[in-house]
């Protein structure tokens, strides 16, 4: 019987290395991607917003706060509610801050499978960051940004 349960413990453990190897794999900068003629980071067809890393005007740095122009697709239903964007630093995934929060900011838009959002926020230090929108505190997708060091 010990056996048995030791079987099981060091598979349970394997199983939670697996998953949080692969979760720690997985900080790499979401794609770019052209909705119209804007070019967008994050996931097409779900979340993103304008952004074009090959700028060096429009990059993250450290505290340079910018505006962004979110986009989000999808149902009616799932487009409805409030929203909150989160940011959690790759070295510090137990603690997030809140970049912006809206409530329901979505009643005067008229497109069902697509809205827009406007804010304004800055990140702190450099390194990888994961965005966590969520509507109505539910997550609706992440997108992951590099916060580039200043050049001297």
């Amino acid at each position: 019987m010990q056996k048995q349960i030791s079987t099981v413990m060091f598979g349970i453990f394997m199983c939670l290395t697996i998953i949080g190897c692969q979760a720690t794999a997985n900080w790499a900068e979401s794609d770019l991607f052209t909705s119209g003629s804007y070019t967008l980071i994050g996931e097409e067809g779900k979340i993103g917003f304008i952004y074009d890393d090959s700028e060096a005007a429009i990059r993250f740095y450290p505290d340079k706060p910018q505006k962004y122009m979110w986009h989000f697709w999808g149902e009616e239903e799932e487009l409805k509610g409030d929203v909150k964007v989160t940011a959690t630093h790759e070295n510090d995934d137990e603690e997030s801050i809140t970049l912006f929060s809206y409530r329901d900011p979505w009643q005067y838009q008229n497109s069902s499978e697509k809205r827009k959002l406007p804010s304004g926020f800055s990140l702190p230090k450099s390194g990888m960051w994961k965005l966590d929108a969520f509507i109505d505190d539910e997550l609706f997708g992440s997108i992951f940004v590099k916060v580039h060091e200043y050049e001297e």
